[in-house]
């Protein structure tokens, strides 16, 4: 009866445990973009503005599937893409909801094109235009099989 009562309790928790959330691309995409101007760079950016259902997934971890993107050879950014480098968002294919910019504790060692799962809390960055406006922060990385 005792061995009941611990499994029942521990399965109710787990009920109301908090994990990561697994996101799309096509939940990341319920958002909108106005230009804006931003005088300390005199000129204009995209603003975006997010749909309810992004706004959700604000500070939550979630999980996310794409291209692992090493843009910069001192290991100081890294992109999560939609597509592979050759029609990411660089290359004009695709807007700023098709990339998520990764920070990382350590130097990531996976190549560019890599399909990875990515998990990390979430922020939404509508204010700051040298960072993208999806940001994982303390993430982990699988790679997919």
């Amino acid at each position: 009866m005792r061995n009941s009562i611990v499994f029942l309790t521990f399965f109710l928790i787990s009920l109301f445990s908090f994990g990561q959330q697994k996101v799309t691309w096509k939940d990341l995409s319920k958002v909108t973009f106005k230009e804006k101007y931003f005088p300390k760079y005199d000129d204009n950016f995209l603003h975006p503005t997010f749909s309810d259902s992004v706004k959700k997934l604000e500070g939550k971890v979630i999980t996310i599937t794409g291209y692992f993107l090493n843009l910069d050879p001192n290991g100081k950014l890294y992109i999560l893409s939609k597509g592979p480098m050759s029609s990411c968002y660089f290359c004009g294919v695709g807007g700023p909801e098709t990339a998520v910019e990764l920070q990382f504790d350590t130097k990531q060692k996976y190549k560019t094109d890599t399909i990875v799962i990515v998990t990390g809390k979430l922020s939404l960055n509508d204010t700051d235009v040298e960072h993208f406006n999806y940001i994982l922060s303390d993430c982990t990385v699988k790679i997919e099989e």
